[in-house]
């Protein structure tokens, strides 16, 4: 598998918020999102080929009970499957980050689906070349489904304007989702603006009965690889 990076941290993002984790990140996405905060797995990906003992490995010397598998994209990954039942093995606590555009099998015990909405289509970056790719693939509910199906979960939606909140909420009526796993976050990769938003984002989430959803690990680190 093609891995950017292997590090152990705090959840910073979702119900599992602060909880000590190994993060896993593939390289590779199908998706330009126009505010990644990960450029480095999509828009330009890096990283170099890894077995899945060796990752499994890696894992192991951080001594972590949880292992997060992010990206990127993981589910596109073909080793996906192998990696997460190996890890099973090893009694790890799996969730695995995805946008909810690609199926596949794994083993999971929280599937973290961050549907993309409109304002993560990069319209004008890169002339627009993109855009009407990531359109046309950012948005599948019956993959949604069939990920809400198969494993404990939640919707995270990455929230920039209160107009954004309607299209989410669309989604989460389309996919019958659970309002208690719903979590709205603000986007953002400064605490100042993270803040900002954080303030009428949270009044949002009182009124619907979501969770809002904090990015720790900006606060506390910054805007930072490996955190």
């Amino acid at each position: 598998m093609k891995i950017s990076e292997i590090f152990y941290s705090l959840q910073g993002e979702g119900m599992l918020t602060g909880v000590p984790s190994v993060f896993v990140r593939t390289s590779g996405c199908n998706l330009r999102c126009v505010w990644c905060d990960t450029p480095y797995t999509s828009w330009s990906p890096e990283g170099g080929e890894m077995s899945v003992e060796d990752i499994a490995a890696e894992c192991e010397r951080t001594r972590a009970r949880h292992v997060v598998v992010t990206g990127g994209e993981p589910m596109i990954a073909p080793e996906i499957g192998a990696l997460t039942r190996r890890l099973r093995g090893m009694g790890l606590h799996i969730t695995i980050e995805t946008a909810g555009t690609v199926f596949a099998e794994v083993a999971c015990d929280l599937i973290s689906i961050s549907p993309k909405l409109e304002n993560s289509t990069p319209y004008e970056r890169e002339g627009g070349r993109w855009a009407a790719r990531h359109e046309r693939l950012r948005r599948q509910p019956d993959v949604i489904r069939r990920l809400m199906a198969e494993h404990p979960y939640q919707l995270k939606f990455v929230i920039a304007a209160p107009e954004d909140v309607e299209e989410a909420a669309a989604l989460v009526r389309e996919v019958e989702g659970d309002a208690s796993r719903v979590v709205l976050m603000p986007e953002g990769t400064r605490a100042e603006v993270l803040r900002e938003r954080g303030l009428w984002l949270a009044e949002i989430c009182k009124e619907r009965g979501w969770r809002f959803g904090p990015r720790l690990h900006v606060e506390l680190w910054g805007d930072r690889r490996g955190v």
